[in-house]
């Protein structure tokens, strides 16, 4: 019997979380009526200490989709040496622990014991019915091999189709999915193997401490991923400022973020065209789209159309790049883009601003923001200036190469725009949301890139 498609994925939740707590209840039953013939003793508490341990250790993978921790060693270890029960149990104090650790919801508590429990209690009676007495045989490890990595599967297999089928799915595996995850399956099951044997031939003291060094091991994974969870909310924090400040500054300067957009997307091309690293056309491209976040703290006449600039207004304006610098070393992350800021209105005869700087003291990505951004400026239909073709502001670019800007970046930008039609030529559609693209970044980030 199985649920009609057309049920309401709530109804069908409902329906298959009362199933799992049936089947649930029916483990319970079978864990207690197998526990008079268990195994106890000095490694029973042992394993309940790693049971413990291993919920504590638990840790998020694949965006928070899935959890990991070392209670399927804990388990098949009890499964191999104390029985069905203490396998069982080892799964429900692990499980319980962990979703107290992440905060796992009681319906996720119920699947998750379910999920693990069920195959751990049938591996512990498969054990106990065919493993040989003599621990020490091959025999006995090859079988706890192979019971191990049945459990293994069936725990992989049952936990995906329990969570599809509380949402109303259908068949959420493939074949192509298990052969992904048949590594990690082959290491858990070397490490119950490993942990077996450890336990067999050097007792109790032995297996302490290998366990303590999985824990360890665990306790490493967790804190790194809660460093990158705290790197993506950073990341997510800093860009979040960003953006804000840059859609401010179009308020009040209404092309300014379709500017940054058509500067950032030029920059990237050009880095590109030129043979830069992936990472520097990224660099490229970040440094173009907040070249301007300096001009946000200018005053509001500044950036008033139409008005005629005082001498003080022009020292304020020439200030921008330090702002925008300063800025970007302040939230601590953009440091190479920082100075790409800071001298993307250096000239190439030394007589630009702030700081004087000639061709040789430029960074090269500098260079290419320059050539950008003048010849956005020239092309675009919402600037101050009359608006110019491609082929009169390469021209104009041509003519100021060698003083003003490099003369080398400037035929990049002919040569790439040579291929290229009206719409990428004048970039009047440049969006700034779409060139940010924060959600790449902020997993960019938190992956250390």
């Amino acid at each position: 019997m199985s649920l009609g498609t057309e049920a309401p994925p709530e109804r069908v939740g409902i329906r298959v979380l009362a199933a799992a707590s049936a089947a649930l209840a029916v483990c319970f039953a079978w864990a207690a009526y197998e526990a008079p013939h268990d195994h106890f003793g000095v490694l029973s508490v042992v394993l309940a200490v790693a049971a413990v341990s291993a919920g504590l250790t638990v840790t998020h993978v694949f965006g928070g989709a899935y959890s990991v921790s070392a209670s399927f060693l804990v388990a098949l270890l009890a499964a191999a040496f104390l029985g069905p029960a203490s396998a069982f149990a080892a799964v429900v104090l692990a499980e319980i622990v962990a979703s107290r650790m992440i905060r796992t919801r009681p319906r996720g508590m119920v699947l998750n014991i379910l999920g693990l429990g069920a195959p751990v209690l049938v591996a512990a009676v498969v054990l106990r019915a065919w493993a040989p007495a003599d621990h020490r045989a091959t025999s006995f490890y090859l079988v706890l091999a192979g019971t191990a990595f049945a459990a293994i599967v069936a725990n992989f297999i049952a936990i995906n189709l329990l969570f599809y089928a509380m949402d109303g799915g259908g068949w959420p595996l493939s074949p192509r999915e298990l052969l992904a995850d048949l590594p990690a399956f082959v290491i858990d099951v070397a490490l119950v193997v490993a942990g077996a044997s450890i336990y067999v031939r050097l007792g109790t003291g032995a297996i302490v401490f290998a366990l303590a060094g999985v824990f360890a091991f665990s306790y490493m994974a967790h804190l790194l991923e809660r460093s990158r969870k705290r790197a993506q909310q950073y990341a997510s924090l800093s860009w979040g400022v960003l953006a804000s400040l840059l859609r401010s500054l179009d308020v009040r300067d209404q092309h300014a973020a379709r500017h940054a957009a058509a500067v950032a997307r030029f920059a990237g091309d050009m880095a590109r065209a030129v043979g830069m690293s992936d990472a520097d056309c990224e660099l490229a491209h970040t440094a173009g789209l907040l070249h301007d976040i300096g001009r946000f703290a200018l005053s509001d006449r500044v950036a008033e159309r139409g008005r005629t600039l005082t001498d003080e207004d022009w020292v304020a304006i020439q200030r921008h790049p330090e702002l925008g610098a300063d800025l970007l070393r302040d939230l601590g992350m953009y440091g190479p883009v920082a100075e790409i800021v800071l001298a993307h209105h250096e000239r190439i005869d030394g007589r630009g601003y702030p700081s004087g700087l000639d061709a040789d003291q430029i960074p090269e990505i500098a260079k290419i923001i320059s050539v950008a951004e003048v010849y956005d400026t020239l092309t675009a239909s919402d600037t101050y200036r009359t608006r110019m073709s491609s082929f009169e502001a390469l021209r104009e670019l041509r003519r100021v190469a060698g003083s003003q800007l490099d003369e080398r970046c400037v035929e990049v930008l002919a040569q790439l725009l040579s291929g290229e039609g009206v719409e990428y030529r004048h970039a009047d559609s440049a969006d700034f949301d779409t060139e940010l693209d924060m959600e790449r970044r902020i997993k960019e980030a938190a992956a250390g890139g």
